[in-house]
Protein backbone atom coordinates (compact mmCIF):
# COMPACT_ATOMS: atom_id res chain seq x y z
CA UNK A 1 0.00 0.00 0.00
CA UNK A 2 1.56 3.26 -1.10
CA UNK A 3 -0.26 5.67 1.16
CA UNK A 4 -0.22 4.02 4.56
CA UNK A 5 2.09 2.64 7.15
CA UNK A 6 2.95 -0.86 8.22
CA UNK A 7 4.40 -2.24 4.98
CA UNK A 8 2.74 -3.32 1.80
CA UNK A 9 2.00 -6.90 2.85
CA UNK A 10 0.79 -6.01 6.37
CA UNK A 11 -2.12 -3.75 5.42
CA UNK A 12 -5.21 -5.00 3.59
CA UNK A 13 -7.04 -1.65 3.66
CA UNK A 14 -6.27 1.83 4.90
CA UNK A 15 -7.79 5.27 5.15
CA UNK A 16 -6.15 8.66 5.63
CA UNK A 17 -8.00 11.75 6.86
CA UNK A 18 -11.37 10.30 5.82
CA UNK A 19 -14.18 12.85 6.00
CA UNK A 20 -17.78 11.99 5.18
CA UNK A 21 -20.42 14.69 5.54
CA UNK A 22 -24.07 14.88 4.59
CA UNK A 23 -25.90 18.10 3.80
CA UNK A 24 -24.35 21.56 3.97
CA UNK A 25 -24.32 24.69 6.06
CA UNK A 26 -26.35 24.53 9.27
CA UNK A 27 -27.80 21.14 8.30
CA UNK A 28 -24.42 19.50 7.67
CA UNK A 29 -23.86 16.23 9.50
CA UNK A 30 -20.28 15.03 9.91
CA UNK A 31 -20.42 11.23 9.87
CA UNK A 32 -16.63 10.71 9.70
CA UNK A 33 -14.22 13.32 11.01
CA UNK A 34 -10.65 12.97 9.66
CA UNK A 35 -10.32 9.23 10.36
CA UNK A 36 -6.96 7.48 9.96
CA UNK A 37 -7.15 3.69 9.99
CA UNK A 38 -5.12 0.64 8.97
CA UNK A 39 -6.71 -2.79 8.63
CA UNK A 40 -4.19 -5.57 9.22
CA UNK A 41 -3.97 -8.32 6.62
CA UNK A 42 -4.86 -11.81 7.83
CA UNK A 43 -6.65 -10.50 10.92
CA UNK A 44 -10.22 -10.11 12.20
CA UNK A 45 -11.13 -6.49 13.02
CA UNK A 46 -14.40 -5.46 14.67
CA UNK A 47 -15.77 -1.91 14.55
CA UNK A 48 -18.02 -0.80 17.40
CA UNK A 49 -19.65 2.37 18.66
CA UNK A 50 -22.98 3.87 19.67
CA UNK A 51 -25.74 4.37 17.13
CA UNK A 52 -24.77 7.27 14.87
CA UNK A 53 -21.07 6.99 15.69
CA UNK A 54 -20.13 6.41 12.04
CA UNK A 55 -19.17 2.73 12.23
CA UNK A 56 -21.31 1.58 9.28
CA UNK A 57 -20.34 4.66 7.29
CA UNK A 58 -16.66 3.87 7.85
CA UNK A 59 -17.14 0.29 6.68
CA UNK A 60 -19.10 1.37 3.60
CA UNK A 61 -16.41 3.90 2.66
CA UNK A 62 -13.56 1.43 3.18
CA UNK A 63 -15.43 -1.11 1.06
CA UNK A 64 -16.08 1.31 -1.79
CA UNK A 65 -19.85 1.17 -1.26
CA UNK A 66 -19.97 4.87 -0.41
CA UNK A 67 -17.84 7.81 -1.47
CA UNK A 68 -15.86 10.04 0.89
CA UNK A 69 -16.15 13.83 1.06
CA UNK A 70 -12.37 14.05 1.36
CA UNK A 71 -9.43 11.84 2.25
CA UNK A 72 -7.95 8.71 0.69
CA UNK A 73 -8.72 4.99 0.92
CA UNK A 74 -6.68 2.02 -0.28
CA UNK A 75 -7.52 -1.64 -0.79
CA UNK A 76 -4.12 -3.35 -0.75
CA UNK A 77 -1.99 -1.07 -2.98
CA UNK A 78 -4.93 0.29 -5.00
CA UNK A 79 -6.26 3.71 -4.08
CA UNK A 80 -10.03 3.55 -4.57
CA UNK A 81 -10.96 7.17 -3.90
CA UNK A 82 -11.61 8.80 -7.23
CA UNK A 83 -12.02 5.57 -9.19
CA UNK A 84 -14.67 5.63 -11.92
CA UNK A 85 -17.79 3.56 -11.26
CA UNK A 86 -16.82 0.80 -13.69
CA UNK A 87 -13.34 0.38 -12.18
CA UNK A 88 -14.76 0.49 -8.65
CA UNK A 89 -17.37 -2.14 -9.48
CA UNK A 90 -14.66 -4.37 -10.95
CA UNK A 91 -12.44 -3.90 -7.89
CA UNK A 92 -15.30 -4.78 -5.52
CA UNK A 93 -16.12 -7.85 -7.59
CA UNK A 94 -12.55 -9.13 -7.78
CA UNK A 95 -11.03 -8.09 -4.46
CA UNK A 96 -13.77 -7.56 -1.85
CA UNK A 97 -16.29 -9.91 -0.22
CA UNK A 98 -19.46 -8.84 1.58
CA UNK A 99 -21.63 -10.40 4.29
CA UNK A 100 -24.75 -8.55 5.42
CA UNK A 101 -27.60 -9.12 7.91
CA UNK A 102 -29.89 -10.19 5.09
CA UNK A 103 -28.57 -13.37 3.56
CA UNK A 104 -29.30 -12.18 -0.02
CA UNK A 105 -29.48 -15.71 -1.42
CA UNK A 106 -31.34 -16.49 -4.65
CA UNK A 107 -34.22 -18.83 -3.78
CA UNK A 108 -34.09 -20.71 -7.11
CA UNK A 109 -30.43 -21.70 -6.68
CA UNK A 110 -29.05 -24.36 -4.35
CA UNK A 111 -26.35 -23.59 -1.79
CA UNK A 112 -23.42 -24.40 -4.08
CA UNK A 113 -24.88 -22.32 -6.93
CA UNK A 114 -25.37 -19.39 -4.54
CA UNK A 115 -21.78 -19.72 -3.35
CA UNK A 116 -20.31 -19.64 -6.87
CA UNK A 117 -22.79 -17.10 -8.31
CA UNK A 118 -20.49 -14.01 -8.16
CA UNK A 119 -17.75 -15.92 -9.98
CA UNK A 120 -20.25 -17.28 -12.50
CA UNK A 121 -21.41 -13.72 -13.24
CA UNK A 122 -17.79 -12.61 -13.63
CA UNK A 123 -17.07 -15.52 -15.98
CA UNK A 124 -14.47 -17.00 -13.65
CA UNK A 125 -14.15 -20.65 -12.73
CA UNK A 126 -13.78 -21.32 -9.01
CA UNK A 127 -10.58 -22.82 -7.68
CA UNK A 128 -11.96 -26.26 -6.82
CA UNK A 129 -9.41 -26.98 -4.06
CA UNK A 130 -10.05 -23.62 -2.42
CA UNK A 131 -13.82 -24.00 -2.77
CA UNK A 132 -13.64 -27.41 -1.08
CA UNK A 133 -11.63 -25.89 1.80
CA UNK A 134 -14.16 -23.08 2.20
CA UNK A 135 -17.11 -25.48 2.20
CA UNK A 136 -15.34 -27.63 4.78
CA UNK A 137 -14.47 -24.61 6.93
CA UNK A 138 -18.09 -23.44 7.12
CA UNK A 139 -19.45 -26.99 7.51
CA UNK A 140 -21.75 -27.09 4.48
CA UNK A 141 -20.58 -30.31 2.84
CA UNK A 142 -23.94 -32.08 3.26
CA UNK A 143 -26.08 -29.04 2.37
CA UNK A 144 -24.75 -28.01 -1.04
CA UNK A 145 -27.76 -29.30 -2.99
CA UNK A 146 -30.30 -27.66 -0.68
CA UNK A 147 -32.11 -24.47 -1.66
CA UNK A 148 -32.37 -21.58 0.82
CA UNK A 149 -35.91 -22.52 1.93
CA UNK A 150 -34.55 -25.92 2.97
CA UNK A 151 -31.90 -24.34 5.21
CA UNK A 152 -32.07 -22.76 8.66
CA UNK A 153 -31.18 -19.10 9.11
CA UNK A 154 -27.76 -20.04 10.44
CA UNK A 155 -27.12 -22.33 7.49
CA UNK A 156 -28.22 -19.61 5.04
CA UNK A 157 -25.77 -17.18 6.60
CA UNK A 158 -23.03 -19.81 6.36
CA UNK A 159 -23.78 -20.00 2.63
CA UNK A 160 -23.41 -16.21 2.50
CA UNK A 161 -20.07 -16.49 4.35
CA UNK A 162 -18.89 -19.19 1.95
CA UNK A 163 -19.95 -17.03 -1.02
CA UNK A 164 -17.84 -14.16 0.32
CA UNK A 165 -14.85 -16.46 0.87
CA UNK A 166 -15.10 -18.49 -2.33
CA UNK A 167 -13.70 -15.85 -4.66
CA UNK A 168 -10.65 -15.50 -2.38
CA UNK A 169 -11.00 -11.73 -1.95
CA UNK A 170 -8.32 -9.53 -0.40
CA UNK A 171 -10.74 -8.50 2.34
CA UNK A 172 -14.26 -9.32 3.56
CA UNK A 173 -16.60 -6.75 5.11
CA UNK A 174 -19.46 -7.86 7.36
CA UNK A 175 -22.24 -5.46 8.43
CA UNK A 176 -23.88 -6.99 11.53
CA UNK A 177 -23.59 -10.44 9.90
CA UNK A 178 -25.21 -12.20 12.87
CA UNK A 179 -27.86 -9.54 13.50
CA UNK A 180 -30.74 -11.70 12.23
CA UNK A 181 -29.60 -14.93 13.90
CA UNK A 182 -30.31 -16.51 17.27
CA UNK A 183 -27.37 -16.74 19.66
CA UNK A 184 -26.50 -20.35 18.78
CA UNK A 185 -26.55 -19.76 15.02
CA UNK A 186 -24.70 -16.49 15.50
CA UNK A 187 -21.97 -18.25 17.47
CA UNK A 188 -21.62 -20.83 14.68
CA UNK A 189 -21.21 -18.17 12.00
CA UNK A 190 -18.74 -16.17 14.11
CA UNK A 191 -16.79 -19.35 14.72
CA UNK A 192 -16.56 -19.94 10.97
CA UNK A 193 -15.39 -16.37 10.41
CA UNK A 194 -12.74 -16.89 13.12
CA UNK A 195 -11.61 -20.13 11.47
CA UNK A 196 -11.45 -18.49 8.05
CA UNK A 197 -8.91 -16.03 9.48
CA UNK A 198 -6.88 -18.66 11.33
CA UNK A 199 -7.01 -21.48 8.79
CA UNK A 200 -7.50 -19.70 5.45
CA UNK A 201 -5.58 -16.48 6.13
CA UNK A 202 -8.64 -14.32 5.40
CA UNK A 203 -8.94 -10.64 6.34
CA UNK A 204 -12.28 -9.67 7.91
CA UNK A 205 -13.74 -6.34 9.01
CA UNK A 206 -17.04 -6.58 10.89
CA UNK A 207 -19.37 -3.87 12.18
CA UNK A 208 -21.24 -5.04 15.26
CA UNK A 209 -22.98 -3.75 18.38
CA UNK A 210 -22.65 -7.10 20.15
CA UNK A 211 -19.77 -7.50 22.68
CA UNK A 212 -19.87 -11.29 22.25
CA UNK A 213 -19.51 -10.98 18.47
CA UNK A 214 -16.66 -8.48 18.90
CA UNK A 215 -14.83 -10.92 21.17
CA UNK A 216 -14.20 -13.21 18.18
CA UNK A 217 -12.02 -10.48 16.63
CA UNK A 218 -8.29 -9.90 17.06
CA UNK A 219 -8.82 -6.17 17.43
CA UNK A 220 -11.75 -3.88 18.18
CA UNK A 221 -11.92 -0.27 16.96
CA UNK A 222 -14.26 2.07 18.87
CA UNK A 223 -15.90 5.01 17.12
CA UNK A 224 -17.65 8.00 18.65
CA UNK A 225 -18.71 11.20 16.90
CA UNK A 226 -17.14 10.05 13.65
CA UNK A 227 -13.70 9.45 15.15
CA UNK A 228 -11.75 6.40 16.30
CA UNK A 229 -11.42 7.00 20.03
CA UNK A 230 -9.95 3.70 21.23
CA UNK A 231 -8.85 0.21 20.21
CA UNK A 232 -8.58 -3.12 22.00
CA UNK A 233 -6.58 -6.24 21.23
CA UNK A 234 -7.51 -9.77 22.35
CA UNK A 235 -10.99 -8.66 23.42
CA UNK A 236 -13.30 -10.58 25.73
CA UNK A 237 -17.08 -9.96 25.98
CA UNK A 238 -16.60 -8.51 29.46
CA UNK A 239 -13.84 -6.09 28.44
CA UNK A 240 -15.80 -4.96 25.38
CA UNK A 241 -18.97 -4.42 27.42
CA UNK A 242 -17.07 -2.44 30.05
CA UNK A 243 -15.60 -0.23 27.32
CA UNK A 244 -18.98 0.33 25.71
CA UNK A 245 -20.40 1.48 29.05
CA UNK A 246 -18.10 4.49 28.79
CA UNK A 247 -20.26 5.85 26.00
CA UNK A 248 -23.23 7.85 27.20
CA UNK A 249 -26.57 7.87 25.38
CA UNK A 250 -25.54 10.81 23.16
CA UNK A 251 -22.73 8.71 21.69
CA UNK A 252 -19.99 10.75 23.32
CA UNK A 253 -17.18 9.28 25.36
CA UNK A 254 -17.80 9.81 29.05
Amino acid sequence: MTGGSGGQTAVAAAGRQIVKSYGSGETEVLALDKVDVDIARGAFTAIMGPSGSGKSTLMHCLAGLDTVTSGQIWISDQEITGLKDKKLTQLRRDHIGFIFQAFNLLPTLNALENITLPMDIAGRKPDREWLDRVVQTVGLGDRLKHRPNQLSGGQQQRVAVARALAARPDIIFGDEPTGNLDSRSGSEVLGFLRRSVQELGQTIVMVTHDPVAASYADRVLYLADGRIVDEMYQPTPERVLDRMKNFDTSGRVS
